[in-house]
């Protein structure tokens, strides 16, 4: 198969059809149903998935089929599937993942910029969601029919894009088991909703992390006092909040100290770092917006923020297989223009936790709640509601045959070989699929690479990236038998 020629014509289709379409898909805030509890009733989910299938229905590909399949209650899927050609048999299959349901807004976007306001700048497109994931759909067709239009013989194709992987996906496994009789026998899960190193060659994930989380309330009193009159005998509900963080991970380097919350690291991936440290260098913490942005020598009289490690394979495995807490949220707070000197009753934090691949989410939820809600500061009242528990994913041993793929198409469409490489999130229909189809080998890749900035502001997907990689992902698929 020329990828040559593949890559020119996926090229032209993005420029000439899909990036209308994702600008147009920027424009609807189709959030998740953790961010929009009234989805249904708002109707965007169900914008977004009607329009990608009506697309979808009018490309050119011999035996297609697309469907919006629902189950009631639940966020709408879409499902597409397209015979094998060339005499392979419709047995074996290659399982397309997408999503299209979006985080939400978040503050910090720069000016004329919005996460619903497209706007294209030195070839990328900013915006919320084209990136994670709008593109998958779009492109998972793209490369099935690049190939038909060579020639070449290519093994059934089946999609499932969900509108619910935002939320933890808890809505998939209903949709898992519905579909599981028309799936196949899957051989390859392609899922496009990863990231990447860099822009100079494909990527492929090889684990993700796992994902624990909940609300951390902590009640001192039943109403606010006069700090004057109470502070010094009535403790801060914040420093009782402070306090038991510190049972999660240490204040001064981060470290979780929750032992249930961490793994041994398979001896592969810790190959597989030390490559991909070597390739990337400083970018691996470098890629971050840092206050500051000098990062030179002490004593420069430059002010500057840094990393918990300038190490890249330190840097790398601390953001694949290690464990870490951030706060991600907070209420019971005024804005600070209405805030006066009172000590106030309750302090509420949200908290986010990744964990290691191989930890069992639930298991580390028990954990977690246990370890907060255990002999309170001051008897203080303390609950943790845990709202979600994702257990992360590591892939199967890699067969000879997808090494060569990857490498092949990477260095045919890139110029380089295709570099393996954990990441930090956590997409829990890896997981679930990996228990479904164990004999099954794994894709998993994507756009994300530095500064795009997945979930916060100024997203961005890379357009001269997304075209190549998509044109890699054919030559992979053209390859399964």
């Amino acid at each position: 198969m020329n990828l040559s020629d593949i890559t020119r014509v996926i090229a032209n289709r993005y420029d000439d059809d899909i990036i209308p379409r994702l600008v147009d898909y920027v424009k609807v805030p189709a959030k998740s149903p953790a961010f929009d509890a009234s989805w249904d009733a708002h109707g965007h989910l169900g914008q977004v998935i009607t329009t990608a299938l009506e697309w979808a229905r009018a490309q050119a590909i011999e035996g297609l089929t697309v469907e919006i399949v629902n189950i009631e209650g639940k966020t709408p899927c879409l499902f597409f599937d397209v015979p094998a050609t060339h005499g392979l048999g419709n047995d074996r299959t290659v399982l397309f993942y997408g999503h299209l349901d979006k985080q939400p807004e978040m503050t910090g976007w720069a000016e004329g910029f919005g996460p619903w306001t497209p706007r294209i700048e030195d070839n990328k497109l900013y915006g919320r969601g084209s990136a994670d994931d709008g593109y998958a759909l779009y492109a998972a067709l793209a490369a099935i029919s690049a190939i038909d239009g060579q020639g070449t013989a290519r093994p059934r194709c089946v999609g499932l894009i969900e509108t619910c992987e935002e939320s933890g996906s808890f809505d998939l496994p209903a949709y898992l088991d519905l579909l599981a009789p028309r799936l196949g026998d899957v051989a390859l899960v392609a899922g496009l909703d990863s990231g990447c190193g860099n822009y100079e060659q494909l990527w492929v994930t090889t684990s993700l992390r796992g994902l624990i989380g909940g609300t951390l309330n902590v009640e001192i009193l039943t109403e606010g006092v006069h700090s004057g009159n109470a502070s010094g005998l009535v403790p801060s509900s914040f420093r009782i909040a402070r306090q038991l963080l510190n049972r999660i991970d240490d204040p001064e380097s981060g470290r979780v100290l929750l032992p249930e919350l961490h793994a041994d690291i398979p001896a592969e991936r810790l190959q597989q770092a030390n490559v991909v440290g070597a390739i990337l260098g400083d970018q691996v913490w470098k890629q971050f917006p840092w206050v500051g942005c000098s990062h030179g020598p002490e004593g420069e009289g430059h002010a500057f923020s840094q990393p918990t490690t300038t190490d890249p394979v330190e840097g790398i495995l601390a953001r694949t297989w290690r464990p870490a807490l951030s706060v991600t949220g907070a209420s019971g707070f005024p804005s600070i223009d209405s805030a006066g000197n009172v000590l106030r009753p309750k302090t509420s934090l949200k908290l986010s936790l990744r964990i290691p691949p191989t930890v069992d989410g639930e298991k580390a939820s028990w954990a977690l709640k246990k370890v907060l809600e255990t002999q309170a500061p001051y008897n203080a009242k303390v609950t943790f509601d845990a709202d979600w528990a994702a257990t992360g994913w590591n892939a199967p041993e890699t067969a000879n045959w997808l090494k060569r793929a990857a490498d092949q198409s990477s260095n045919q469409v890139f110029g380089k070989d295709a570099a393996w490489m954990g990441e930090g999130g956590t997409i829990p229909f890896m997981n679930m699929l990996g228990e479904k189809f164990p004999d099954a080998q794994f894709l998993i890749t994507g756009v994300l690479g530095p500064k795009s900035n997945a979930h916060g502001p100024n997203e961005f997907l890379h357009l001269p990236y997304v075209k190549k990689l998509t044109a890699a992902v054919a030559g992979i698929v053209a390859q399964v038998r």
